[in-house]
């Protein structure tokens, strides 16, 4: 096949062949296909879109460019959720050691944050010792075990996927909701799943501003799902306030140890349990009573250990990593507090250094905001509405500055 005629035919807005999919990623994935030459064939997918066909050939393209985990007939049920991020999305963390207390294994394959959005990698990094990095035999080992792990994507798995996000990011292709459907799905239908739950956020602190805009990506990972053989559910959320009460990587692992004890915020457990209840085997009802009794806490203590992290250092979190500045931002009137803009924070929690603006960038995992009130609450003035952790003296109070302006009361 002639790769600049297919760039040329979809440019003009042809429908490409599964077979001609195929070529090009594979071609690419092989290194046949110069990098410009995918540029431009992205660029084109952009502004042309592709039909639902396409976008589920693009995907499986992309999931055989590489290795799959591989499963036993009588292996329990593989399960697994997807979220589009956001602030404070710590979801993860409880919900993987929760479906693993259900007899269900969950080979989750996670991110790094990039922009104002947090990655789960980071988070769990941030715990002494901790690998996402295993290899294949370890995934296996780890899940034998206990159940669930949490790891980075592999070298083998969708090496297709690694290639062409690295030129998405800097040729301004990301937005684009069938390369967003392929590069998220790929790695999903990687891990062997029988079952996923997406969650797919809209609002201030995601990726798609608008509900119309969120609808529309999940019904395109819903149906490439479908047409891939896995049941797939959805849950549609807002994210104008962040969710839980903290923002930043190690103050984002304390939370979820509080939760994994029956004790976090209330918006958090109940995300956890909606998308639990959507892959699980176990009514929700049980599934709020192994979190209440503490069975997902002692999951994920054995899946840390597992991952080489410390179990010691999990109720520590906070004063293992402890910023050098902490300060409070307080109430200036009385009233409903009606905003807490999810935007705002995290774009505060970025600039501390929680956050990446380039994949090479390092992370501070002891910065961030925690105890973020929720709204609808009635508060007086003087009411701690958030503290912020800084590295720097002059870093915590720009932070409490700019967060003045994500904050109303009426």
């Amino acid at each position: 096949m002639h790769i600049p005629t297919l760039i040329e035919h979809k440019r003009d807005g042809g429908v490409l062949t599964s077979e001609e999919i195929h070529y090009v990623i594979g071609a690419f994935t092989r290194g046949e296909m110069p990098d410009y030459q995918m540029s431009a064939l992205a660029m084109a997918i952009f502004f042309r879109d592709m039909r639902p066909e396409e976008t589920a050939a693009l995907t499986e393209a992309m999931l055989h460019s590489g290795s799959m985990l591989l499963w036993n007939d009588h292996d329990p049920m593989r399960v697994d959720k997807h979220s589009t991020g956001g602030i404070g999305d710590k979801t993860s963390l409880v919900l993987a050691p929760l479906l693993a207390c259900d007899s269900l294994w969950v080979p989750m394959i996670s991110g790094r944050g990039l922009g104002i959005t947090g990655g789960t990698l980071d988070k769990l990094e941030s715990i002494p010792g901790f690998r996402t990095q295993l290899n294949e035999v370890e995934i296996h080992e780890v899940i034998d075990r206990v159940g669930c792990v949490m790891i980075g994507q592999t070298a083998g798995i969708c090496p297709a996927d690694k290639k062409l996000y690295a030129l998405r990011d800097v040729t301004a292709t990301v937005p684009s909701i069938p390369l967003i459907t392929a590069s998220i799905m790929s790695k999903k239908l990687a891990e062997g799943l029988n079952r996923l739950v997406l969650d797919v956020k809209y609002g201030s602190g995601a990726f798609m501003k608008t509900q119309e805009e969120a609808f529309r990506l999940a019904e395109s990972l819903v149906t490439v799902g479908q047409a891939m053989g896995v049941r797939s559910s959805l849950r549609l959320s807002e994210m104008n306030e962040p969710t839980g009460e903290s923002a930043g990587n190690a103050l984002e692992v304390a939370e979820c140890v509080r939760c994994l004890k029956g004790g976090g915020p209330q918006d958090l457990e109940n995300i956890v349990l909606d998308l639990a209840s959507a892959v699980s085997i176990s009514p929700r009802s049980e599934l709020a009573a192994m979190l209440h009794r503490g069975d997902a806490w002692r999951k994920f203590q054995q899946m840390v250990a597992a991952q080489g992290g410390s179990v010691e250092a999990l109720e520590k979190m906070a004063s293992i990593h402890r910023a050098p500045f902490i300060g409070e931002l307080k109430a200036t009137s009385s009233g409903m507090l009606i905003r807490v803009d999810a935007g705002g924070i995290g774009q505060a929690v970025l600039e501390l250094g929680a956050g990446r603006s380039k994949a090479a960038d390092p992370i501070d995992f002891a910065v961030g905001c925690d105890q973020i009130a929720k709204t609808g609450r009635q508060v007086q003035t003087g009411d701690v509405l958030l503290r912020v952790h800084a590295r720097t003296k002059g870093a915590l109070f720009r932070t409490l500055d700019h967060l003045q302006e994500c904050i109303e009361i009426v």
